[in-house]
Parts: structure tokens; sequence; C-alpha cells
């Protein structure tokens, strides 16, 4: 049976402004479509932006996620955001020790302009 992703505990390592801990949710070569218009390449480059974005954010929330999709070792999560920011998804990867990872990460998904 699939293990969601704790949101509460990446929202408890954002507020103890854990930029490492967060990485460690992330496989090695995962993306990150952050900051907006941009991607986020590899675990080590997220922790960097993380630790650069941290002091700059409000506490995080954590949000009700939508129900799971799941094929295999793979997994479609997602959340619809409080702060309006559209929409949240993320793809996890099942680890060999049974834990998610996540792969793709985007955690704003905003309307475009017309």
């Amino acid at each position: 049976m699939f293990q969601r992703l704790d949101l509460r505990a990446h929202a408890g390592l954002a507020d103890a402004q854990d930029a490492e801990g967060l990485a460690l949710l992330y496989e090695e070569d995962a993306v990150m479509a952050y900051p907006p218009g941009r991607q986020t390449v590899g675990r080590a480059a997220i922790e960097r932006l993380w630790a650069e974005a941290l002091p700059h954010m409000p506490a995080f929330t954590p949000e009700k996620p939508l129900p799971t999709l799941i094929s295999g070792d793979l997994a479609l999560t997602s959340t619809p955001p409080s702060d309006g920011a559209g929409a949240r998804a993320q793809v996890v990867r099942r680890q060999p020790d049974g834990s998610w990872l996540r792969v793709l990460d985007q955690p704003e998904f905003v309307t475009p302009a017309r």
C-alpha cells in the first residue's frame, strides 16, 4: 500500500529552515519547477535553493492531499494549495527501502495570463 509523503514533515522541515532535510526528500537527479519559470535540477541545487529561499518564506501549513495515483513504483501526489498557487504536484518513486522520494516537483501551477 502507498505510504503518503508526509506533508507535515515537509512543512516541519521548512518551518525549521532545514534545507538539507528538505533536499533529502528528493532523488539525486530530481527536478523542481521553482523558482517560477525556471527549473532547479539535482538534490544539491535543490538544497541550495531551499537554503536561499527559506529565510524569506512564511510558515508552511500542511495542505490536504488529493487522492494519489500509483503505477508500480511511481506515484503522482497533488494538493490544492491554500495560497492561490493554482495546484501543487509531485511525481515520487518508491525506493528499495519502501520510502518515496520526489523525482519531479511542481510546487505552483498558475493559469497563464491571456
